[in-house]
């Protein structure tokens, strides 16, 4: 993947997962179809709650900077708690917020975290493909099967679910995924996880 620049938001949000993949997606519809290389969720556990946070890496400096500005001008708002967001060494917002787009954008600049939501080429992972085929269409650099110290074989099924959320993990973007029926791969994490799971 090419060089990025990650601007990180922080709307406080604590519901579910999937409601954090709608705000995220609302916000890359907002930037154009070309703008977000990609957008990931964090996990912000200082200050006084648990929630979380996002990112978007953008293609160029000139084009991460201008988010930053409008969003520090007009704020995100889309949630009822005080927005934050971070660009690099600037911060806007009140402390904790400005700090959880801080780490949000921290984590994806490094890749080192950071659940991956938009990522180039994630709207050809659908159906039922190879892991070599996944591999090939899109950023995904490596599979992880739980349990298991070994790469699948390249010809491993694996049953998206139309939900693949890979995670950056030292510098890569590795989709954790387990064994299923019929000796198939599905992604760890299910599309509709129940409630009492989701903001966990």
């Amino acid at each position: 993947m090419s060089e990025s620049h990650v601007v990180g938001v922080d709307t406080g949000h604590t519901g579910a997962l999937r409601g954090a993949d709608h705000l995220l997606r609302a916000f890359a519809a907002e930037l154009g179809p070309d703008a977000a290389v990609s957008g990931c969720t964090h996990h912000v556990r200082d200050g006084l709650r648990p929630h979380t946070a996002l990112s978007f890496a953008l293609p160029s400096e000139r084009a991460a900077r201008a988010l930053w500005q409008r969003l520090a001008r007009d704020g995100p708002g889309r949630s009822g708690d005080a927005p934050g967001v971070a660009f690099g060494d600037e911060r806007h917002g009140p402390g904790e917020s400005a700090a959880g787009a801080a780490l949000a954008a921290a984590e994806h600049a490094a890749r080192t975290g950071g659940r991956a939501v938009l990522y180039p080429g994630s709207g050809a992972v659908t159906g039922v493909l190879t892991v070599a085929r996944l591999l090939e269409v899109c950023a995904v650099e490596r599979v992880a099967v739980l349990g298991s110290p070994e790469a699948p074989s390249p010809e491993t099924l694996l049953v998206t679910r139309e939900h693949v959320r890979p995670e950056w993990r030292e510098g890569r973007l590795v989709l954790v995924a387990m064994p299923a029926a019929g000796g198939t791969l599905v992604p760890f994490e299910v599309p509709d996880p129940t409630p009492c799971c989701a903001d966990h």
